[in-house]
Parts: structure tokens; C-alpha cells; sequence
């Protein structure tokens, strides 16, 4: 089994995870590797949820414009900036 040397760790830090490891009745040790595994474990289920919430947005947009005819449109209906052109307006 691997080992894991913390160095330089926030006293405060140190001793809140004392008071959980003992509340819990585990060693300092013990909490840290728990608190890493219950991290992990979250961080998995939470990168799966976001995978598959994207994935069902997979086709949901229906359009029967072709792409270039969209790109067109949304050209089509910009404005032109003309802040700054004036030189003797400071503001719009």
C-alpha cells in the first residue's frame, strides 16, 4: 500500500481534521484517506451527471434553416458600433 507525507499543512487545517477524526473515532489518517475517497467517489458521480445532462441536450435543436442561412441571419441582425467615432463625444 502507498504512502502519503502531507508537508507544510495550515495548523488550523491539522486540527480540524483532528476534531473530525476523533468525533468519528478514527485516526488523522484514516479521515484523510476517507475524506479523499468520499471526494473522488463525488467528483466521479458529478462528472457523469454533467456528461450525461449534455448528452441529452444532444440533437434538441431543430431547425429546418440550413447552417449557413442561421450564421446569415444572426449577421443579418447585428448593429454597428459606432461608439468613439466622434471626437468631440465623450459619451454615447
Amino acid at each position: 500500500m502507498a504512502n502519503l507525507q502531507v508537508r507544510d499543512i495550515d495548523d488550523r487545517l491539522y486540527e480540524a481534521l483532528k476534531r473530525r477524526a476523533e468525533m468519528e473515532h478514527r485516526s488523522v489518517s484514516q479521515e484523510v484517506v476517507l475524506l479523499i475517497e468520499n471526494y473522488l467517489a463525488h467528483d466521479n458521480k458529478e462528472s457523469e451527471r454533467k456528461t450525461l445532462s449534455f448528452l441529452e441536450l444532444s440533437g434538441s435543436w431543430v431547425d429546418d434553416r440550413s447552417p449557413e442561412k442561421i450564421v446569415e441571419e444572426i449577421r443579418s441582425s447585428r448593429t454597428k458600433n459606432t461608439r468613439g467615432r466622434d471626437a468631440d463625444e465623450l459619451f454615447d
